[in-house]
């Protein structure tokens, strides 16, 4: 476990000489994620089309190693058809927020896409700090808001209890059961409703099995490790869809253009 006094966190505005290294990082996520479609579109451009709205970490003790990267988008929500809250989450405010880049459209808002941390420095509050320098960089573009398609950390452990049941957890205390809601939450953010279709990925059975090692060898759902809900496996059909619920919640910036 690192220490993260020697951590400096910055927007990739300030540092673009980073933005080629902010997936050195050993992160947690799992290997089927990398496979779904806009991610594969859109994601890689993030972080050079709105340097302003992404954050990065680095350790000064460790050669300026980037340790951690938060990933938001600015897009507009009063356009017909759209909402703040959409329940495509993830996969929608990121086209959103692609489309109006290219037909220069206005933002209304922004969401975050994501804050992902290296392993060797979990556990230190360092996800709160990155949270905090997001919701401050989204502020000095104008945005008094911040929303959050969160990805609740510990729900893979129970893939089958939905997640509208799962997010309204609590402990003793008041707070959300889930480590990451509850930084969230502990940060000011409100919980305001589930997107039941965040992201999906859909693949081969062959795919499928390179991905995780497993057999998909028979119709139905199957859990897969990392993943928040069982995967559908066709058999007949030659195919296995995963569908992500997110957590959507909205932080107040208190922010004022730059």
């Amino acid at each position: 476990m690192r220490d993260i006094d020697s951590i400096t966190i910055t927007t990739l505005a300030e540092r673009p000489a980073l933005i080629p290294r902010i997936y050195e990082i050993d992160d947690t996520w799992p290997v089927f994620t990398a496979h779904e479609p806009v991610v594969g579109a859109l994601l890689g451009r993030v972080p050079e089309d709105f340097p302003d709205y992404c954050v990065v970490a680095t350790d000064a003790a460790d050669g300026d190693r980037v340790v951690a990267r938060g990933l938001s988008v600015p897009f507009n929500a009063s356009l017909d058809g759209r909402e703040e809250t959409p329940d495509q989450g993830w996969d929608r405010v990121l086209v959103w927020a692609s489309d109006d880049r290219h037909w220069g459209v206005s933002p209304t808002t922004a969401s975050a896409l994501e804050i992902t941390v290296d392993r060797e420095y979990l556990g230190r509050g360092l996800s709160s700090r990155m949270l905090t320098a997001m919701r401050e960089a989204v502020g000095r573009q104008g945005h008094d808001v911040l929303l959050a398609p969160v990805r609740p950390t510990a729900k893979h452990l129970e893939p089958r209890v939905p997640m509208a049941d799962y997010a309204l957890r609590r402990r003793d205390d008041g707070l959300p059961a889930d480590p990451w809601l509850r930084v969230h939450v502990r940060a000011g953010g409100v919980i305001e409703k589930v997107a039941p279709a965040s992201m999906t990925v859909s693949g081969s059975l062959a795919e499928w099995r390179r991905w995780t090692g497993l057999p998909f060898d028979r119709d139905g759902d199957v859990e897969v490790p990392g993943a928040l809900t069982p995967v559908r496996c066709d058999i007949a059909h030659d195919r296995a869809v995963y569908v992500e619920p997110n957590v959507w919640v909205r932080h107040r910036t208190g922010g004022r253009p730059g």
